[in-house]
């Protein structure tokens, strides 16, 4: 019974997570579509954040709770995961074409902050001082996007606008969503936490393993649900650039906020194989890139077998 407790706790905590990132990014394209302002100020701060809410919140509150191996295992994993299942799984519908103009930087970088992340591993914890390093970066590029040296996914937040499509209009509805989504964020998030530990007690395995996995996944699902909806309307080539500046994200802001907060102590185990199946993960993303070739179904397989590979290996 206590472990059907801590299954329901971690489900109705993604619950909250998607439902508040939801609400939270369809309230802020509703605040700047009726102010003004470009949506591509808008797409790059909260929209991007906003679809890497539940990993922060998780992060944040696992940390601050004593359980850093669920916030370095939620980004380590979802960053596998974003490569290997959220490409892996569109591209059984449709292939990805990785032509995009500047794709080849952003991922580039994707590559050098995940070197970064590693070395900051080794000599671990993750300290202040480090977290003021990572937001440095994260500032930096944001300032480099918008002046056009840098992509970040966009797309669906400015086609959302395009169409206003779902989005608060009157001040009072658009005030209501961002505040059920602030709301919603930090609830979901407790609960995944919660039910993580609860769950990792009852297996017999680490925190640092539930955040590899069922965390890992559960907050990677905003990202392929999107990958898998453009993929049916044959138009997938989106999923890379939120890959990326996804996987970004989580370095550069998740890590770097936690950071802030307090210091993140790294278990060694994850030195040992996680951050190297991240990093070669990347790397076979960024060859894609980098020939600007198309990951067709083939490629598709040989990514969804490793992300089931690595998943058994870890338990």
């Amino acid at each position: 019974m206590p472990e059907f407790i801590d299954f329901l706790k971690l489900f109705g905590g993604f619950v909250y997570l998607l439902m508040g990132g939801e609400l939270l990014v369809r309230g802020a394209l509703g605040l700047s579509k009726e102010s003004h302002i470009p949506p591509v100020i808008v797409g790059m701060t909260v929209v991007a954040m906003g679809t890497s809410a539940p990993e922060l919140m998780v992060s944040t509150f696992s940390s601050l709770s004593g359980y850093p191996g669920i916030a370095i295992g939620n980004v380590v994993g979802s960053n596998i995961a974003n490569v290997l299942l959220v490409i892996g799984v569109p591209v059984m519908i449709y292939p990805i074409s990785c032509a995009q103009e500047g794709l080849s930087r952003q991922t580039s970088l994707m590559i050098a902050v995940s070197l970064m992340f590693i070395v900051m591993c080794v000599f671990e914890p993750i300290v202040f001082w480090e977290g003021v390093l990572l937001v440095t970066i994260l500032i930096s590029f944001l300032i480099m996007a918008t002046r056009g040296a840098a992509i970040i996914p966009l797309d669906d937040a400015e086609e959302e606008m395009d169409r206003g499509l779902g989005l608060p209009t009157y001040p009072s509805t658009i005030t209501l969503f961002i505040v059920l989504g602030v709301i919603a964020l930090p609830l979901g998030a407790d609960l995944v936490v919660e039910g993580g530990v609860g769950l990792a007690t009852s297996w017999g395995v680490s925190e640092a393993v539930i955040g590899l996995s069922l965390i890992a996944l559960g907050t990677s699902l905003p990202e392929l649900s999107t990958t898998v909806i453009a993929a049916l309307h044959k138009s997938p080539d989106v999923a890379i650039g939120n890959v990326v500046g996804s996987n970004l994200f989580n370095i550069l802001a998740i890590l770097g906020i936690t950071a802030l907060l307090t210091d993140i102590p790294v278990d060694r185990q994850f030195l040992r194989f996680d951050v190297w199946v991240m990093f070669a993960a990347s790397v076979l993303l960024w060859v894609f890139v980098l020939m600007k070739g198309t990951i067709g179904r083939a490629w598709g397989g040989v990514f969804l077998a490793g992300y089931v590979g690595y998943m058994v290996a870890i338990y």
